[in-house]
């Protein structure tokens, strides 16, 4: 599998705390590395668009949509970027 970032998430990223920019980078190594890895949090979201979402600490989320071979990083902030993922 491979990443790919949407410019939202870029814009996102930029805005992120630069430790939780840290804790972004650990949980999308474990994302490729071992999907059903226990810090991730996986869920499907309720959203026709077959949208995922994933922890990065306790406070901040990512969301990310599958491809074939890609996982498509769409958002990445605080629990409200859930409302619009």
């Amino acid at each position: 599998m491979q990443l790919t970032f949407t410019k939202s998430f870029v814009k996102d990223y930029q805005r992120l705390p630069s430790k939780i920019q840290t804790q972004v980078d650990k949980q999308l190594a474990f994302l490729l590395d071992k999907f059903d890895h226990p810090s991730l949090n996986l869920k499907k979201m309720k959203d026709p668009r077959n949208i995922w979402e994933g922890r990065i600490s306790r406070s901040y989320r990512f969301t990310f949509q599958i491809a074939g071979d890609l996982y498509i990083l769409r958002r990445a902030g605080k629990h409200d970027i859930l409302q619009k993922p």
